[in-house]
């Protein structure tokens, strides 16, 4: 290789790494509910009642994303598998969740006046057709750092059903 090659070639190294490292990141505000969510990050077990009836379930809740988004797998590996993702929205904290009916709510937090609390209520979505049943709503309980509550309304043609999750963090 020739010098002038070798100096070219540094050259365009050391411009690829200094632009890289300086793209633009958008600022995400403080937001007090979004960082709870966070905390909830780890392995997760426990059982989910629905109908009088109580079953074993896991989940797994990771910050992604340059610490921008939380994703929450709940059941993973089961037929069952969800995904929702959290995120803000300027101000707003809004979940997706992906569900195994086929459609993708989208929920917003709803201000409350319990720290413990983070509710997200139905926004819109997609794939749900009029008097198609969807996630209505979930409300986070954090009851403390290694447990917590969750409670997922579902909306079937305007009749709410409630599934309670109790979870407990997975100790490594």
């Amino acid at each position: 290789m020739t010098k002038v090659r070798a100096i070219s070639l540094i050259i365009a190294v050391t411009v690829l790494t200094v632009s890289s490292s300086a793209q633009h990141h958008s600022v995400v505000k403080p937001n007090a509910s979004f960082d709870k969510m966070k905390t909830l990050a780890g392995a997760w077990e426990g059982s989910m009642v629905e109908g009088g009836q109580s079953y074993p379930t896991h989940a797994v809740v990771s910050v992604v994303s340059d610490g921008s988004a939380v994703m929450q797998d709940l059941a993973p590996g089961t037929p069952h598998e969800m995904i929702t993702m959290f995120h803000t929205d300027g101000s707003d904290v809004l979940a997706t969740h992906y569900c195994a009916g086929h459609n993708q709510p989208r929920m917003k937090m709803v201000a409350g006046n319990d720290p413990k609390v983070v509710f997200f209520d139905f926004m819109d979505g997609t794939n749900i057709a009029p008097g198609d049943g969807h996630m209505q709503s979930v409300k986070f309980t954090f009851v403390d750092e290694d447990h917590h509550y969750e409670d997922w309304g579902y909306n079937d043609n305007g009749k709410i059903t409630v599934a309670h999750f109790e979870f407990h963090r997975k100790k490594a």
